[in-house]
């Protein structure tokens, strides 16, 4: 086949797929609304609910902007400390004096 005929091909098998997904869409469309689901995805139109906001527990004392929450990895700054001998107590926030 030459490229002409092959990209012909290609552009009949792209309009004929793209056709049978509309149409299976719109029948499945149909069936959720005859189900009563409606077309709308589940739980997608909910808002997630409100999270609190978390606090920092730990500091750097060379940068007291950069904190740690506790959650998820430790930061850089933090395990640099840790590696070098101290004890992750050393960097708590003392929520008494904050």
């Amino acid at each position: 086949m030459s490229v002409d005929e092959l990209w012909s091909l290609h552009q009949f098998v792209a309009s004929e797929l793209a056709r049978k997904i509309s149409d299976e869409k719109a029948r499945l469309d149909q069936r959720l609304r005859q189900l009563g689901l409606g077309a709308e995805p589940h739980n997608m139109s909910q808002a997630r609910r409100p999270y609190p906001k978390v606090f920092p527990k730990y500091s750097n004392p060379a940068n007291p902007s950069e904190t740690w929450a506790g959650r998820g990895k430790k930061p850089r700054w933090l395990t640099a400390q840790i590696k070098s001998g101290k004890q992750i107590d050393d960097f708590r926030i003392d929520l008494a004096t904050a």
